[in-house]
Formats: C-alpha cells, structure tokens, sequence
C-alpha cells in the first residue's frame, strides 16, 4: 500500500507540475490588435466599451454582403473573398462576441441567437437594412437562423459547410480530436488554461483537405485569439451544448424564400456533405455545389473557385429585373440543384 500511495502521489506531482507548466495567461486585447487588427478595422463601442470588431469596404453604393465566420474563427477566414468581393460589393465582416478581436456580451447566453443579434447590431450602426448574409460553420448555422428571424432584411442567402443539423449514428466518428475533449465537461475544465497549440492545430489539419495549407501563423492566430480576456470561457461554453440552440428542421427550413446557394467541401470532417444535401432538399430553389478534395472551409482551400461560384449566384441576386410579358423567373438551380 505504501508503495501504491507513493506512486499515485509522485503521478500527482508529476501531473500538476504539467499541468502549471501548460498553463498560459490570456493575452490582452490591446497586444491582440497590435497583431491582429487591419487597416480598415472598425469597432463597435457600447457606451465607452469595446464589443464588437468589424471591418467595412467596397463601394457604399454596391449591393452589400455581411460575411460570418465559423467556430473559434475570425473574420480572417474570409481575406481571400474579400480581396476579390469589395470592388464590385460593399463586404462586412464581424468577429463574433467571444471570438476575433471582439469581445465577449454574455456568455452565459453564447450561442446563435446572440450572433444574430450581433449582426443586427453592426448593420444598424451602418444604417445597413437590405444584405446577403453569407456564413460558414457554425456562422452559415447563424445565417440560416437569421434568415428565418429577418427574412425581409435580405436579398440572399450563402451557407458554406453549415451547421445545424444533428448528426446520425456514425457521422461525428471523423470529428477532430479537440472538438471531441471540448464536448466532454471533465477536459474542458482541465483544459481550459492551457496551451491549446497542439490540438488547435490537429483540428485545422483535419479541417483541410490539405494539411499542408495550415501554417505557422495561421495557428498561432487562432492559438493567440482564444487567448483573449474571457474568450476560452465563451468557446468552452458553446462547446458545452447549454448555450441556446435554434435546431435545424426540414418544416422550418421550407420557409425560407430567399436565392440561397449551398457551398461545401466534399471532403469534410466536422460537417458531412449529407448535411449539405439535407439543406439543398430543405430550403426551396437552393443551389447546391460541392467541392471535390475539398475540407471544411473552402473559402480558404479553395478561394478562387468558392469565391467564383459566389459571384455568378450574386450576379443572378441582383440582376436587373426583366420587363415586358414575355419575361419569367425561375429558381436557382432548382429544389437541391447541382
């Protein structure tokens, strides 16, 4: 028995002794958009604080996109589009409360209906009312819900690897690691303050169909972010399945009647492409288009490609109306359309 005491003792010491050596400080937001921040960054302040970081460009006259990242993202996620999108369209982009160079609102009130919020929030500071409203991830899960909320503020809707579906028996078995600790409430209590460098980059590497695509910097952003005052808190407790939810539905899906198009990477490991069929069958005169070889954030593998498709499907949105009796209208690509 000595012995045994001894060894769970000296395991103890060894593991405590890891543990404090892991443990990293959150990085404050003023060294955060020293780094991180861009030219065209713009903040919205509640009273004299910080809550929400955007970015605004292109023509004020253009057709405007809001552009809503996924799960311990950023708006970074969308440099390529951007870059391609804000000649022709005015391009918004948000960090989510919790994630970015935002802040966090309330995290025990995290989730969609929050980020939906959000969005009203700095489309209102902009005396924006008329966009389409693009998402990835857990974004497109936002996008859809908002569509659904304010389906009379939008021209059109984008979802790219969206979430919101349940997963049926074996579809989750491909998740990366990290997403699977963060679902358990013992590790993400262990966890919670330590350096996540290593796991947040298995995830990316099993986010992308190519790993080779995940750099350096890339991961230390994401590390670097989650590190900002009370953001790990706000991804634990989106991770911890309590947040509010708006669950996905084939009967609530079917009131959307907006031009939406439906991109995803055929190669997903967090959302499985039948997720994406599942929306193309839901929503009515959707597009559907899968990119082969493709991961779960194909504006970033796959930029020039996405961000093309993305451009005829707006082409089509805010084509000039035909006149005269001849002229008809039909659905994008029709119900589930490749």
């Amino acid at each position: 028995m000595k012995r045994l005491l001894v060894v769970l003792v000296t395991v103890a010491i060894i593991l405590t002794a890891g543990w404090l050596m892991l443990r990293r400080p959150d990085i404050s937001y003023n060294t955060l958009e020293s780094v991180y921040s861009k030219s065209n960054s713009r903040y919205l302040k509640s009273g004299n604080k910080i809550v929400l970081h955007f970015t605004d460009t292109g023509p004020r006259d253009a057709p405007t996109l809001v552009l809503v990242h996924g799960y311990s993202a950023s708006l970074n996620t969308w440099d390529a589009w951007a870059r391609k999108l804000r000649k022709d369209y005015r391009v918004i982009r948000l960090d989510l409360p919790g994630h970015g160079l935002s802040r966090c609102v309330d995290n025990d009130e995290i989730g969609i209906e929050q980020f939906i919020t959000s969005i009203d929030r700095v489309t209102n500071s902009l005396n924006v009312d008329q966009f389409t409203l693009v998402g990835s991830s857990m974004g497109g899960h936002t996008a859809w819900a908002y569509a659904l909320a304010h389906p009379e503020k939008l021209d059109g809707l984008v979802l790219v690897d969206s979430a919101g579906w349940l997963d049926a028996p074996g579809e989750g078995d491909k998740e990366p690691m990290i997403f699977k600790l963060l679902r358990n409430g013992l590790a993400r209590n262990v966890m919670k303050d330590l350096d996540m460098s290593a796991l947040i980059r298995a995830g990316l590497e099993d986010s992308f169909a190519d790993p080779a695509l995940v750099t350096d910097e890339m991961v230390e952003r994401y590390s670097a972010m989650s590190r900002a005052p009370c953001h790990r808190e706000a991804l634990l407790k989106l991770m911890s399945g309590t947040t509010l939810r708006v669950p996905a539905s084939k009967e609530a899906l079917g009131e959307i009647a907006l031009p939406t198009l439906i991109q995803h990477g055929g190669g997903d490991n967090l959302v499985p492409v039948s997720h994406a069929k599942k929306f193309a069958e839901a929503i009515p005169g959707s597009k559907l288009i899968i990119y082969p070889e493709t991961g779960h954030i194909p504006q970033e593998e796959v930029p020039a490609a996405s961000v093309e498709d993305l451009k005829i499907f707006l082409e089509s949105v805010y084509a000039e109306p035909e006149t005269g009796p001849e002229s008809e209208t039909e659905p994008l690509g029709g119900p589930g359309g490749q």
